[in-house]
């Protein structure tokens, strides 16, 4: 093949025709078997995008196969020479730029559809760098800001729930399908069935997650379905990010649940992940910008160790590290629960490391999961030696530097942020516990008004009051003076990774 010198990077483009070239490759089709898994992680490649076509940049992912992902990832020596370090990665699918999106519903989610009439709670998640088309996936096709509803995750789940309904063995046995729809924005959750209405989470003795006042529509058709689905998308909080100008910002949650008889006996969560931009690229950022990556990011590593924790059958799975998973909590436990995580990457030279950072992610998950045996050792022969044939004798590169999941200043941001939240969260309460505290006012008016009353029972009741609302606003002024200087520590925080860059 040709390769046009007047391509930036033509040099690494040559190299990445020729690796290609030598390739024997089968990518995955739609006549392919599927399989079962408990936890199926899989990744997706989507095609250069408009932006990227027009800057002309170059191509550095390959799918050989239905199981196999190549990054060649461009270097120079130190004499500047220019190479290639070909990286590969295995997981139970993986689908190339010319994969449609039912074609990715078939090998991810179809299979836990089926296991939710069965009593499964399954979980499909869409992971990656924002614009690497997560929402495309799981909520349909784009046509520029429009988009297609009925061509996403969302809308095929919904149209087999509803076919499945159909058939003989479930036709009789009354099951009612409700869904709702709910999105998780800097640790807070909104109803976006309900005029985004701000949702409480609480839990109960036996540690059950309630979402209180999350509203449920009941839906009787898949057309139905995708109406509610347009409605919520249209209502998602979106921002401008360094890699989208319109991206979106919150973790979108749709539910199907089956009742049968009134209680819920089956239910798929499907969730589009906000995009996990790197600490480093908002910390200049302003500070509702830099809040909204810290909590994205903290939030997908406590999912990442949900899930591994799922995958190693651990006692404890630390659910509440973020709103995300004590909200999932319910998917995530029991013998039956199913989880699938759909990792996209953007092809560009410029994602690379984008691209690597979700590839080691969604590596990590897999690796620890029961059907590949709980450890990365236990890859058989045959894939490891697939994998080195495809990287020229390279092993998937795993930077110890990454096994952390965040470097110290990191961590420091994300520790300032969740006290910016909580004390946030407490302002909130005591000004809710202020307002409540009115009605105190007025029923010494009311006392007063009648014709009768006790003067000395009077001036004891507004004694009391004003103790009181004294010791109230004196909590409050505390919160706001802890609230501030906890701003203030974000700040510094955000300023030191800065500085580190």
């Amino acid at each position: 093949q040709d390769c046009d010198m007047s391509t930036p990077n033509w040099e690494f483009l040559k190299m990445i025709q020729d690796f290609r070239a030598s390739l024997e490759c089968h990518p995955i089709m739609m006549t392919d078997p599927t399989e079962d898994h408990r936890i199926c992680v899989c990744v997706r490649k989507r095609p250069l995008n408009k932006k990227e076509i027009s800057k002309r940049e170059i191509d550095v992912i390959t799918v050989p196969n239905r199981g196999v992902l190549l990054v060649h990832e461009p270097k120079l020596k130190v004499d500047l020479t220019k190479y290639l370090e070909n990286q590969a990665f295995r997981f139970d699918f993986a689908f190339d730029e010319s994969a449609t999106n039912e074609m990715v519903y078939r090998f991810t989610a179809r299979p836990l559809v089926q296991a939710i009439f069965e009593g499964s709670k399954a979980t499909c998640f869409a992971y990656g760098q924002t614009g690497s088309g997560k929402t495309h996936t799981m909520g349909g096709n784009f046509s520029g800001r429009s988009q297609n509803c009925s061509r996403g995750i969302y809308a095929f789940a919904s149209q087999d729930v509803f076919f499945l309904l159909s058939q003989p063995k479930y036709k009789d046995r009354n099951i009612e399908v409700a869904a709702s729809f709910f999105e998780i924005y800097n640790g807070k959750v909104f109803d976006l069935l309900n005029k985004k209405a701000k949702l409480r989470v609480l839990e109960d003795a036996k540690q059950q997650v309630q979402v209180v006042g999350l509203r449920e529509k009941l839906v009787n058709s898949a057309d139905d379905v995708i109406k509610l689905i347009d409605l919520g998308s249209s209502c998602r909080t979106s921002g401008q990010t360094f890699a989208n100008s319109s991206s979106s910002r919150s973790h979108a949650c749709f539910q199907i649940i089956l009742r049968c008889h009134g209680k819920p006996f089956g239910k798929f969560t499907l969730v589009d992940l906000a995009g996990n931009e790197r600490g480093i690229d908002t910390a200049t950022a302003d500070r509702e910008t830099r809040m909204e990556g810290a909590e994205i990011n903290k939030s997908l590593l406590a999912l990442k160790e949900c899930i591994r924790a799922l995958g190693q059958n651990k006692p404890h799975t630390p659910f509440r590290e973020s709103k995300l998973t004590q909200v999932l909590r319910d998917s995530f436990i029991g013998a039956n629960s199913r989880t699938c995580m759909i990792a996209m990457i953007s092809p560009g030279m410029n994602s690379c490391e984008y691209t690597l950072n979700t590839l080691r992610y969604a590596d990590r998950v897999k690796e620890l999961s029961i059907h590949n045996g709980g450890t990365r050792d236990s890859r058989s022969n045959a894939e490891m030696e697939e994998i080195q044939s495809f990287s020229g004798g390279m092993s998937i590169t795993t930077d110890p530097a990454h096994e952390r999941a965040e470097s110290a200043h990191l961590s420091c941001l994300h520790d300032a942020v969740s006290e910016v939240v909580d004390l946030e969260e407490k302002l909130e309460e005591e000004l809710q516990e202020l307002k409540e505290g009115e009605q105190g006012w007025l029923e010494l008016l009311k006392i007063m008004w009648q014709p009768t009353y006790s003067l000395e029972k009077l001036a004891q009741q507004t004694k009391n009051l004003i103790r009181d609302r004294r010791e109230a606003l004196s909590q409050l002024e505390e919160t706001i003076d802890s609230l501030r200087g906890a701003m203030q520590m974000e700040e510094q925080a955000s300023k030191r990774i800065h500085c580190k860059k």
